[in-house]
C-alpha cells in the first residue's frame, strides 16, 4: 500500500548560485520520478532558499532514499543535510489517489 513521506533538503548558503550547473539534471531525475508515480509535488522553499521539500507517494521508503542517492544536488554538495519523514495525510490525499486511479 503507498504511503506518503516527504523529503527535506537543506541547503548550502549559496544554493541559488551552486545550483545552476546541476539544475537540469536535477529536474530530469524528478521528472521521471513524477512520471513513474512516485514524486507529486516538489521545491524549493523562498524567502530565504534554503531548504527544498519534495513529497512521495510510494510502497517502499527506499524508492525515496534511492532518489535522493541519485540527486546531483546532493551529489554536487548543494544538500548540507537531508531527511525522510513518513506523512500521515488526513485531508487531500484521497483526491490524488482517486484522480491515478481514474486517469483523471
Amino acid at each position: 500500500m503507498p504511503a506518503y513521506f516527504v523529503l527535506q533538503y537543506d541547503y548550502v548558503g549559496d544554493v541559488v548560485e551552486r545550483r545552476a550547473p546541476l539544475r537540469e539534471a536535477h529536474l530530469k531525475l524528478a521528472r521521471e520520478a513524477r512520471a513513474r508515480g512516485e514524486l507529486l509535488l516538489g521545491g524549493a522553499l523562498a524567502d530565504p532558499v534554503d531548504s527544498g521539500l519534495l513529497v512521495f507517494r510510494v510502497d517502499d521508503r527506499a524508492i525515496v532514499e534511492r532518489f535522493v542517492r541519485e540527486d546531483p544536488y546532493v551529489r554536487g554538495g548543494i544538500v548540507r543535510a537531508w531527511r525522510v519523514r513518513p506523512w500521515t495525510v488526513v485531508i487531500g490525499g484521497e483526491d490524488q489517489a482517486d484522480a491515478a486511479k481514474t486517469g483523471t
